[in-house]
């Protein structure tokens, strides 16, 4: 067993290595080839240690090294393979080593494809390490580590400017979530003595912890979820990351690091559970989330940033869950958006292959005929995004505002919201892509072509998980929260079992859901309306499309005045500093010509400041310092 856990972990960072020192050499085929085959190699040790943890029931701890103690503090290399972070492993290296093969295709014409796959096996070292850490120290080294793998995939195209300004930005936002992060692990530190996630979780059972202090290390850690999630305040970096290759959007922006802030809370689950005012901050926070997100995605034009806000709204829609205390909820809700929104974005990267590079939907249209596997795998995430029955969304979004009808009805009206919305501007992007006539140049009409074989098949396997991945929670009989149910000191809350009031709800998500379709259909499908330019859009909408100006509001409170004190530091206090420095240069120089002259290799002299010394060294101690 330990041979698979040494695998599952260093696997992808041998390959990172290999690709990255000699994939130039090898080749881009041979660098894909590697760098996929370390990412399977990974999940095939996932399925042997899921296999064993799901048969037995019972954590595997492996002790890798002792790594430093101070004081009564000691943090062991060590990792935890329990069921929450097995289950996490299963889609983070099973849908990585899809969109790797993926990848192979995708970027085979661009130059730097062995340092692109370089980057994708260390992101997936990075975010192992991340999930499987046996203590926030381990957790904290893989969360940075997604954060810079994050910069670097954003950035790699990086002789466009505006993709290094969107790597930056991802970069310098979550750095703000992660000092909030950083901050609760040294109070928990503080009180508990011990990073450790089963010693932290034993002692919370004593009544010897500060509310207040406990409070506050919840807070610092959602701060540090909402930066890595894409969470209002720190939202505004995802859909910019869309920047970054299409592989890149499905592997972390959809699929695995976005998720990594519903991980920490859910590993850290006895620790909200013990702070219901902040559980209250989370539920309030996803839910704004959620809506604003979805409003925005209505008048997006171009199809990765409608994926995009789609990606922050449903992560919003998992906070709520969260907020809740439905843990297994927001879990079930992660891996179903895994399935379906990892196969949106690379069918959104099918369909931009075939149009050489072209993003906007509204020079986009009739593609059905001509991309049949991408029509119908995009089709039917989209009917799972959309929740519609019996694909996986319906189940696992439908849990979470059933669980918000019971737990607090403003927020699941909130929520019903923006699942309304999410089926509309989903099945508008779906009618604007696919159906009609093309709107693009005949040049790109004449290239029209369905994409590779490993393009498809990944978007076939993950459109079929995104139809049939509902089937682990089901109302009544949920497989997911029976085996996540170790981890939780109460019962489930997806155990929601299909009385009156569940097909109440069921049928209300479904009208909601239809609704929106059927608005889209009525605009886009049967009057055939294509958005207008960039230049006439007014009122609501204008505002919608500068996404009600958060990042026009952070310019104008928080970078220009960080610029401002920047300039006067640089203009007067600078100065003032290098002057005091070069004045003392300058005084001390002039004092070391005078006393340098001293030094003129006359022995007298040297005898009489021996003397004179000495005397003087008497006179204090046998004198003075008796008078004292």
């Amino acid at each position: 067993m330990n041979t698979t856990i040494l695998l599952l972990l260093f696997a992808p960072l041998v390959g990172f290595l290999t690709t990255l020192f000699f994939g130039k050499t090898l080749g881009k085929t041979v660098s894909g080839a590697i760098g996929t085959t370390t990412v399977v190699l990974s999940f095939l040790c996932t399925l042997c240690l899921f296999s064993q943890v799901n048969a037995d029931g019972k954590a595997i701890t492996f002790h890798l090294a002792d790594w430093f103690s101070i004081g009564s503090i000691k943090v062991n290399f060590s990792f935890l393979f329990d069921q929450l972070s097995v289950l996490w492993l299963l889609f983070v290296t099973g849908i990585g080593s899809l969109i790797h093969l993926y990848s192979i295709s995708y970027m085979h014409e661009d130059e730097n494809m062995h340092k692109f796959f370089s980057y994708l096996n260390l992101f997936v070292f990075f975010m192992i390490t991340l999930v499987a850490g046996s203590n926030l120290l381990i957790m904290f080294i893989g969360w940075e580590g997604v954060g810079l793998c994050s910069y670097l995939l954003i950035g790699f195209w990086y002789k466009n400017q505006d993709y290094n300004d969107a790597a930056k930005k991802a970069f310098i936002m979550n750095r703000i979530g992660d000092l909030g992060f950083l901050i609760g692990i040294f109070i928990l530190g503080h009180l508990f003595g011990t990073l450790d996630f089963l010693e932290i979780k034993a002692l919370l059972g004593k009544d010897v912890i500060s509310p207040s202090l406990l409070s506050i290390a919840a807070l610092c850690l959602f701060i540090g979820a909402c930066g890595k999630s894409a969470q209002l305040p720190l939202a505004t970096w995802l859909p910019d990351a869309m920047a970054g290759p299409t592989p890149v959007s499905a592997l972390i922006h959809a699929a695995t690091m976005v998720t990594a802030g519903i991980f920490m809370v859910t590993r850290m689950n006895f620790l909200f559970d013990l702070t219901p005012e902040i559980q209250n901050v989370i539920a309030i926070v996803g839910a704004i989330t959620a809506i604003v997100a979805a409003s925005i995605g209505l008048v997006q034009n171009d199809i990765k940033k409608v994926l995009a806000y789609s990606t922050v709204s449903q992560l919003g829609l998992m906070f709520l869950a969260l907020g809740l205390g439905a843990y297994e909820v927001a879990v079930f809700h992660v891996i179903t958006h895994a399935f379906f929104k990892a196969c949106l974005f690379l069918g959104s990267g099918s369909v931009i292959h075939a149009l050489h590079g072209e993003q906007d939907m509204r020079n986009m249209g009739g593609l059905r005929k001509v991309m049949p596997i991408t029509f119908w795998t995009m089709m039917i995430s989209t009917l799972a995004i959309s929740g519609i029955f019996p694909f996986s969304g319906f189940w696992s979004k439908d849990e979470i505002l059933m669980t918000a009808f019971h737990g607090n009805i403003p927020l699941w009206i909130i929520g019903s919201i923006a699942s309304i919305m999410t089926a509309f501007y989903m099945f508008r992007l779906m009618y604007l892509t696919f159906f009609n006539d093309f709107r693009g140049t005949e040049e790109q009409k004449h290239h029209l072509h369905e994409s590779p074989a490993l393009i498809t098949i990944p978007l076939v396997i993950l459109a079929t998980l995104a139809a049939i991945g509902g089937a682990i929670s089901l109302p009544g009989n949920s497989w997911l929260n029976h085996y996540l149910a170790p981890l939780f000191a109460h019962k489930a809350h997806g155990e929601h079992h299909l009385d009156g009031q569940a097909y109440m709800l069921m049928a209300i998500a479904t009208v909601g859901a239809l609704v929106g379709i059927g608005i889209a259909y009525s605009k886009y499908l049967k009057k055939k309306e294509i958005p207008v330019a960039d230049s006439e859009i007014q009122g609501v909408h204008k505002v919608l499309s500068n996404k009600y100006y958060l990042d026009e509001i952070y310019m104008a409170t928080i970078v220009k005045p960080i610029y401002m004190i920047s300039s006067f530091a640089k203009k007067y206090v600078e100065k003032f500093i290098s002057k005091a420095v070069i004045g003392l240069g300058g005084a001390t120089y002039a004092l070391s010509i005078k006393g340098k002259k001293i030094q003129n290799g006359n022995i007298g002299v040297y005898l009489f400041a021996f003397i004179f010394g000495m005397v003087g060294f008497l006179v204090y101690v046998f004198i003075i310092r008796d008078l004292k």
